[in-house]
Parts: structure tokens; C-alpha cells; sequence
């Protein structure tokens, strides 16, 4: 039903779109059918971004493309290779930015083409086509602004209610991790659940900010909402084998007398959680449930002072953080907090793939460009609009390699239904109702198919690539020659596509996974060493380590085994875990009521990171001696709190890094070359007590 109703509201703004470019004489009508196949969204704030984002980058297209020809009109060599250069560019900026602000990036290059395009035989009318071409999109935005906020309610309650939603579903996973009465669950059911919570949240993390578009509700609160939604993110990846609450009764090292004391105590807390929420909005329930969770952490303070076992310890002082944690995320999804309001989470910026993508796109255009200029081919504009916006638009993939194949043949399908639509639909209109059925009719499986997680990509590019291989112009001038010299060169467009992202330059999944690794490890010895920014917040810094999680887990996932993938995204988590030790770690040596010896213990320890990615297990070492002096001669709880705390992060810390020193490791199996003869060992399914291979 929604995808109908989707589809339908898509086909009217098509229709009123296309009107308004024939009523207005513009140069090319179907631009704005074009924009309308772009800028359609489901969500009103995603097609308002999109839209704002689209203009932007198609006015600076418009400026770029008037320079470029102005610049080297007299030099077509040096045309191509300037305008491959700044494709190049445009591409980079796509990958590197979130959500539809990537398609400024793509506008950008996709313009100075379709603006230079008419403008080759007569460079002096560049002008007239960017204005043309300004005025085509701006038809296809309004008009599709205007019809999807007609028809769409936009309201904030149930948004509210998946946020709602997403918190009760965290509280239940953490539930089902200290359900000592629950059965068992397996490994691979609970990487799908921990993965499923991940990818919703990150999923309801990007509705927060296409509603904060057009909703004042969302728009005065989106920060606080967003910082929440990286708590809960935070929560659900501690729960990984290598954490101490984690790993309850059935941990390898775990004496009978070590098992958790209080499983129950926190599995309570979750069921009066859920019973409290279920029928109560976060905002009214905020207050019951923080108090609660108040009291549920003083118990597990009480039961610490009382616990002589060094696990057990470890278990309460690892219990008492996440419900803290959890506490600061209810408060900031209630709109109770208020201290986030100034967060302003950073997405992560991968390098390598950015410059991959980047010399993908010039390659493919510079191909293009001079295949069109030695061949003299009248159809070789045709070819590099298509290129150029391909490119683009692959670069806000996750997998631009695997997309291309999609892309282009979803392209491809295109020829066949123009053919089809001029042979057979076109000569019998006589009037544009006609004209409208018609195109709705042959764009129409395209729209359905959009947002298809399988085949989203593909009827992507059927439907917008088929709007510009129809020519439809006012009136209509049949030319079968020239229409089939266009469709060629979108098929060889098609070709080198897939030459330039799967052969040419080929995706190394292992390569980006080793990048990924290796800046986790970095990141957390930077931290610990005083040297990583994050304006002392630090889900900051956690939401930048996840998100590199997050592209460790695909990049694995298309070249390892499912167990060795989800043993490295277990070490990874773990990783972050160790952050999170090393920043307590901090926040104890910061404090101004620390007393000196103390400070200079603490101190030691963040320095002893400085060989965690040389010899990681040197570094566990050496917190282990400060735990052993600082605890020398007595018991660990007639320890002061804060000294019995930083013997519980270090102690945590010692335990992970032991478990997964060769991910921590710089010269690790993953960072091994391909021609190593050992480098297959990466492919080896890790260890049944969960230490990463």
C-alpha cells in the first residue's frame, strides 16, 4: 500500500512537472521529469533535503560548467581532462558526505555536463543552457515539494513512537543477555540480533534528521534525540564475548564462585523497564524509570563493596557504567537532558575509498571524453552525461563495485522499453493526457522497485536514465537514426562503467577491512595518549569508531567467512570497549580531588598504551604490574571507590587486550599481504572462546 501510494504521488508530480516545463517552453521538459525521479522520497523531510541539497549542487554545477567552458573552449584535450579532474572531485565529496547533502556532490558533476552538452557545437549559448537547465530543476523540486506535501501528514508521533519502539527493543536485548531462566541463544542468532538493532537504529538516526527538515517538533530537539540513539548504539555493541557482562556463567575462565552475583538484579531492572514503557510514553515514564535505574546501581555499588571475587568485581563495576549509560540515553529520548543539545556527531571520512572513488570517476569520464573526441561521435555527449552522473551516484554507495553492475544494467533495460515506447506509444498521442499515461506506464516499474533493498539501484537507474533516453521535446521530431546513436552510447557508457569500478580499479575488501582495523587501533591509543579531539564528548568519539565498525562488517562480509567476519566485528566492539575503559580511565586521573599518587598510577597507565599497536600484549603487562602494586597487601575492596574503580577499568582493559592482541596488532593476520605465504591465515576460523584470529 505505501509503495502504491509512493508510486502514484511520483506519477502525478512526473505529470504536473512536465506540464509546467511545456507551458514554460523550457529547453529540455524532461530535465524536470528527471528531477522528479531524483528528488522523490517517502519521507517529506528526505525529499526536502534532497531537494535544498540538489539545487545547491546543481547551481554550482551551472557556475562550474560555465567556467570550464569559458576557460578552455578552444581546447577540447584540455577540456576533457579539467573536466575529469573536477568529476573526480565531485565523486570524492559524494563519498565522503552524509545522506542527500552526497547529492550536491552528485549534482554537481551531473550539471556541467547536461549544461556543456548543448553548448559543444555553440559554446557561446552555455549561458542560456544553465539557465535552461536551472529552470528545469527548479519545476521538477517545486513541483514534487509542492505534491508530496500535500498528500503526506507530517507528523512527529510516529516517529516518536519507532524511538519509543527502539529504546524497549535495547532493553529487551539486554534482558535476554541476563536471563539466567532464558534459553540459550546461539552465535549466529546473536550476531543477526545485535546487527538488526545496529542497522535499525542507524536507520531511525538518519528519519531524525530528514524530520528535523520540515518538523519544528523533531527540528528543537533532533540533537538530543540523535545523541540517544548513539547511546543505545553504544549499549547494544558492549554485549560482545569479549566483555566481562557479557559473558555471564558460561565464560571459559569462570570458576563457579566468579559467576555474575547479579544477573537477576539487572534482569529485574529490565522488566519493570519494559513494564513501566510499554504503555507510557518516554517522556511521561522518564522519571520513574531514571529512578529506577538510580537504584538498581546503588545495589550493585552495595553488592561491590561486598564481593571479594576480582571477576565479580569486574561484572558490577562494568554493570553500574551501562546503567548509567542507559540512564543518559532515556534522558536525552525523553527531552529530560539537555546537555547534548550542542552535539554535533562527525561522520567518519574513509580516505582510500574516497580517492578510489575518485579516480574512478575522472577515469570513466576522461574515457568517455576521448572515445567522443576521436571518434568525432555526435552522440558522445549522450555518453559522458551518462558517465558523468553514473559515477556520481555510485560514489554514495556503500559498494560502488557491486552497485555498478546494477546501475548499468538497469540503464541497459532502458533501451529496450524506449524502443518499445517510440515504436509502439509515441506515434499514436495525439494530446498530453496520452503522453502522461505513457510515461507513467514505462516509468513505473522503476518507481516500484526503488527503494527494493536488492534491486533499489538498478530501477534507480532504469528510471531515471530513461527519462533522457526518450526524446521528448515540444513538439516531438522523430529521428530513428539519431535515437539509436544515443542508445549506443549509453550502453557503451553501460560498459565503461563497469570496466572503470570492477576491472580497472577493482574493490580490495581485505585491504579497506586491514584500513578499518588499523585506524580502530590507532583511535584508541591516540585516546589514551591525550591526542584524539572529540570536544570532551565522548559519544563523539564512540558513534565515529561504530561507524567504522559498521563498514568493517560489509567490507568482511564480502570477502571472509561469516564466523571470521563476526569473530573481527566482535574484536572491533571490543576495541571500542577499551575506549571506553581508557576514558574513564581519564575522567579518574582529571579529577581535581585525586590525589597525587593515585594521578601518577593513572598517568602510567594511559602511557603504557603506547605500544598497543607494536606489542599490545606488553601494554597488558604493564597495567597488570600497576593493578598488582596498587592492590599489594590488600584486599581490593577496602580500596576507596575511585581507586577500586580504576583498578576495575585497568583490570577490564588487561583482560581484552589479551583476548585480541592480534587485532590490536599493526602486523596482524588481516594486515598481511596477499603473497605473504602465511596471509590465508586470515581466513581461519577463529578459536570457540571467542579470541579473534
Amino acid at each position: 500500500m505505501a509503495t502504491a501510494a509512493f508510486s502514484a504521488r511520483v506519477l502525478i508530480s512526473m505529470g504536473i512537472a512536465l506540464f509546467l516545463a511545456f507551458s514554460f517552453q523550457l529547453q529540455s521538459p524532461m530535465s524536470s521529469v528527471t528531477t522528479v525521479m531524483i528528488v522523490a522520497n517517502p519521507a517529506v523531510g528526505a525529499l526536502v533535503s534532497k531537494s535544498i541539497w540538489r539545487m545547491i549542487g546543481t547551481v554550482i554545477g551551472a557556475v562550474i560548467s560555465v567556467a570550464l567552458m569559458a576557460a578552455f573552449v578552444q581546447s577540447p584535450i584540455l577540456y576533457i581532462m579539467a573536466l575529469s579532474v573536477t568529476v573526480g572531485l565531485a565523486c570524492m565529496a559524494a563519498t565522503f558526505l552524509r545522506l542527500f547533502r552526497a547529492y550536491a556532490a552528485v549534482l554537481t558533476g551531473y550539471t556541467i555536463v547536461i549544461i556543456a552538452a548543448p553548448a559543444f557545437g555553440d559554446p557561446d549559448g552555455v549561458f542560456l543552457s544553465a539557465l535552461s537547465r536551472l529552470s528545469a530543476v527548479v519545476v521538477g523540486i517545486v513541483t514534487t515539494a509542492a505534491v508530496f506535501m500535500v498528500t503526506s501528514p507530517r507528523r512527529s508521533d510516529p516517529l516518536l513512537d519507532q524511538i519509543s519502539t527502539m529504546f524497549r527493543d535495547t532493553v529487551r536485548y539486554v534482558l535476554s543477555r541476563h536471563d539466567t531462566g532464558g534459553a540459550a541463544m546461539t552465535d549466529a542468532a546473536f550476531h543477526a540480533q545485535r546487527a538488526g538493532l545496529l542497522a535499525g537504529i542507524g536507520r531511525l538516526s538518519d528519519a531524525v534528521e530528514y524530520a528535523a527538515t520540515d518538523n519544528y517538533d523533531i527540528s528543537v530537539r533532533h540533537r538530543e534525540i540523535r545523541a540517544g540513539l548513539a547511546r543505545l548504539s553504544g549499549i547494544v555493541a558492549a554485549y560482545h564475548p569479549h566483555a566481562v557482562i557479557a559473558s555471564g556463567p558460561a565464560h571459559a575462565s569462570a570458576s563457579p564462585q566468579d559467576h555474575p552475583p547479579a544477573d537477576g538484579l539487572i534482569a529485574d531492572l529490565m522488566r519493570a523497564l519494559l513494564q513501566t514503557l510499554e504503555a507510557t510514553p518516554l517522556a511521561e515514564g522518564c522519571a520513574g524509570a531514571c529512578l529506577r535505574i538510580a537504584q538498581t546501581r546503588e545495589a550493585l555499588l552495595e553488592r561491590a563493596e561486598n564481593t571479594p571475587s576480582p571477576r565479580q568485581l569486574l561484572f558490577l563495576d562494568d554493570a553500574r557504567d551501562l546503567l548509567s549509560r542507559l540512564e543518559h540515553a532515556l534522558r536525552d529520548l525523553a527531552h529530560r537532558g539537555g546537555n547534548d543539545r550542542s552535539l554535533r556527531l562527525r561522520p567518519f571520512m574513509e580516505w582510500p575509498t574516497a580517492l578510489r572513488n575518485g579516480a574512478r570517476g575522472a577515469l570513466t569520464t576522461l574515457l568517455a571524453g576521448l572515445t567522443w573526441y576521436v571518434l568525432h561521435w555526435t552522440a558522445g555527449p549522450m555518453m559522458m552525461l551518462y558517465v558523468v552522473a553514473a559515477s556520481s551516484l555510485l560514489s554514495t554507495a556503500p559498494s560502488a563495485s557491486r552497485a555498478s553492475g546494477l546501475l548499468a544494467g538497469g540503464t541497459a533495460l532502458g533501451v529496450p522499453a524506449g524502443l518499445l515506447c517510440h515504436l509502439f506509444v509515441l506515434p499514436r498521442i495525439d494530446g498530453y493526457p496520452l503522453l502522461w499515461l505513457s510515461l507513467g506506464l514505462f516509468l513505473l516499474p522503476g518507481i516500484w522497485l526503488q527503494f527494493n533493498p536488492r534491486l533499489g539501484i538498478g530501477a534507480f537507474g532504469y528510471s531515471v536514465f530513461s527519462t533522457i533516453m526518450l526524446q521528448i521535446n515540444n513538439p516531438i521530431h522523430y529521428n530513428d537514426i539519431s535515437l539509436m546513436n544515443e542508445w549506443i552510447a549509453i550502453l557503451m557508457g553501460c560498459c565503461m562503467l563497469v570496466l572503470s569500478f570492477r576491472v580497472i580499479l577493482p574493490p580490495n575488501h581485505r585491504l579497506d577491512g586491514a584500513r578499518l582495523v588499523a585506524s580502530l587501533s590507532r583511535s584508541v591509543q591516540r585516546l589514551a595518549l591525550g591526542r584524539a579531539s572529540f570536544a570532551g564528548q565522548w559519544i563523539v568519539w564512540e558513534n565515529l569508531q561504530l561507524q567504522k565498525v559498521a563498514r568493517l562488517a560489509m567490507r568482511l562480509s564480502f570477502c571472509a567467512p561469516a564466523p571470521v567476519a563476526n569473530h573481527y566485528v566482535d574484536a572491533a566492539l571490543a576495541a571500542i570497549s577499551l575506549g571506553r575503559l581508557v576514558e574513564r580511565l581519564h575522567r579518574l586521573s582529571d579529577a581535581a580531588d585525586t590525589p597525587a599518587p593515585e594521578r601518577r598510577q593513572l598517568e602510567e597507565a594511559l602511557a603504557a598504551f603506547r605500544n598497543l599497536t607494536r606489542d599490545p600484549l606488553a601494554t597488558a603487562h604493564a597495567l597488570r604490574d600497576i593493578c598488582a602494586r596498587i592492590g599489594a597487601g590488600q584486599a581490593l575492596t577496602s580500596l576507596p571507590p575511585r581507586q577500586m574503580e580504576a583498578v576495575a577499568c585497568m583490570e577490564q582493559a588487561e583482560r581484552i587486550i589479551v583476548d585480541i592482541p592480534t587485532f590490536l596488532d599493526r602486523n596482524g593476520p588481516i594486515q598481511w599481504s596477499d603473497d605473504y605465504p602465511r596471509a590465508r591465515e586470515f581466513f581461519a576460523v577463529a578459536q570457540s572462546d571467542g579470541a579473534a584470529p
